[in-house]
């Protein structure tokens, strides 16, 4: 490699890191399902929530990014300080439950698309993955394994060739992503709410602050409220969180449009998890589409899972005080480590029961867009505040897009319990 190439591909992993990968593990095998449900369900209708989120996930995932690279603590070590202590734990512990589901649904649908490609035993399969992860995680030190999770996002690509592989209907795909279309019956409301939830989750915002502390860790900063200029460094952090959010968005975009065009145009409208997703499509698309999108899976899952565990230990550390850091070693933080390594196991054991990966893949994204509102109103909270941010309050227009991403999880939220309470009392 030349010095010019080393140079470039030094400068891109400087500006590219916590944002890139946070936004594209939003995109992991249990979205992938989200998504995929939501497009062989109602077609098009739906692709109109993938535009609405766009602006929003930009602003939450900057203000957690600010918000750990401003006052060097995470999100939750900086709600705790403007909730009541139980209310931070209660969050907290309903995170870890949803981050665990989330996990075992992940596992189980890489093990299934593994097992549809190679024909092996699906269980064990994700067993040997979810142990791989769990190793590389203990064993690698942050610095080396940030750069493994930065290249596993061009993963995500698969999918967006995927599409092409799929005749679809662009003008009816328009008016899906422009004009609401799929009605508001309360499986719509629940399939809206779950792509919000796995839009925008909490464990993306735990993991976003939590890295952009690693990465000051790495490179001997002090966080922004001490330093004297900050300009440089927060045009890195807008960057870094709109590339990331974009490619996520982008890529959410197509797994709908696929699932529209190639299932739901042609009568299926139910699939139970991703990899039947990806089976779905192999006579409808051709053998070709069908491995891409089983191949995007197992790529998204093996970035997915170590966001969604990282994100789980660095959590429950922050609302107990204690210490964490991906680059410790074990013996420094055990803790740390076994809340890693529970979530992990756990997540392992559960696609050894009886409970269908699409029902805990549907109730973790559910659980997710209901529990992410209080931490929205957490976290705008401490970006608004002076004392917490020093000169870095979030400008106006980064709150009121904030704001307004609280707001609208909150309203859907709220409009799914009303359509399915109407539901159920006639």
């Amino acid at each position: 490699m030349t010095d010019d190439k080393r140079a470039a591909t030094k400068g891109w992993r400087k500006l590219l890191g916590p944002g890139l990968v946070a936004g594209a593990a939003d995109d992991d095998p249990s979205g992938v399902a989200t998504y995929s449900q939501a497009g062989a369900g109602f077609g098009y209708g739906l692709l109109w929530v993938v535009l609405m989120t766009t602006p929003l996930m930009f602003a939450v995932q900057l203000v957690s990014g600010r918000i750990g690279r401003v006052t060097g603590a995470g999100v939750v070590a900086n709600a705790r300080r403007h909730l009541p202590r139980g209310a931070a734990l209660g969050l907290v512990v309903l995170m870890l439950v949803a981050n665990i589901a989330n996990i075992a649904a992940d596992l189980a649908a890489m093990g299934e698309a593994l097992q549809l490609i190679l024909r092996g035993g699906e269980r064990n399969l994700a067993l040997v993955i979810g142990a791989a992860g769990l190793l590389a995680q203990v064993l690698v030190p942050y610095r080396r394994y940030a750069g493994f999770l930065r290249w596993s996002t061009l993963a995500l690509f698969a999918y967006v060739a995927a599409a092409f592989t799929a005749k679809l209907d662009w003008s009816a795909a328009l008016r899906g992503a422009l004009l609401p279309s799929a009605g508001w019956s309360p499986d719509a409301m629940m399939m809206i709410v779950a792509v919000l939830g796995t839009t925008i989750s909490p464990y993306l915002f735990v993991w976003q602050a939590a890295q952009e502390i690693e990465e000051m860790g790495v490179a001997h900063h002090d966080p922004l409220r001490e330093a004297s200029s900050a300009r440089a460094e927060l045009r890195r952090l807008h960057l870094d969180t709109g590339v990331g959010v974009f490619l996520s968005n982008l890529v959410a975009f197509f797994i709908m449009l696929t699932a529209a065009g190639a299932l739901n145009a042609h009568g299926v409208t139910d699939i139970d998890t991703a990899a039947k997703a990806a089976e779905a499509l192999r006579p409808l698309a051709g053998d070709f589409a069908f491995f891409l999108f089983a191949l995007g899976i197992i790529g998204t899952g093996l970035l997915a899972i170590p966001v969604l565990a990282g994100s789980a230990a660095y959590a429950v550390s922050d609302v107990v005080g204690g210490g964490f850091s991906l680059e410790a070693p074990f013996v420094r933080a055990p803790g740390f480590y076994g809340i890693l390594i529970f979530a992990t196991l756990f997540g392992a054991a559960l696609d050894f029961t009886s409970i269908p990966p699409m029902r805990m893949l549907l109730w973790t994204a559910l659980l997710n867009g209901i529990i992410a509102p209080p931490f929205l109103f957490a976290m705008m909270s401490v970006a608004g505040n002076a004392r917490a941010m020093g000169p870095h309050v979030s400008p106006r227009w980064l709150s009121a897009l904030g704001w307004a991403a609280t707001a609208a999880m909150t309203f859907a939220v709220l409009l799914l319990a009303i359509s399915t309470f109407g539901f159920a009392l006639r």
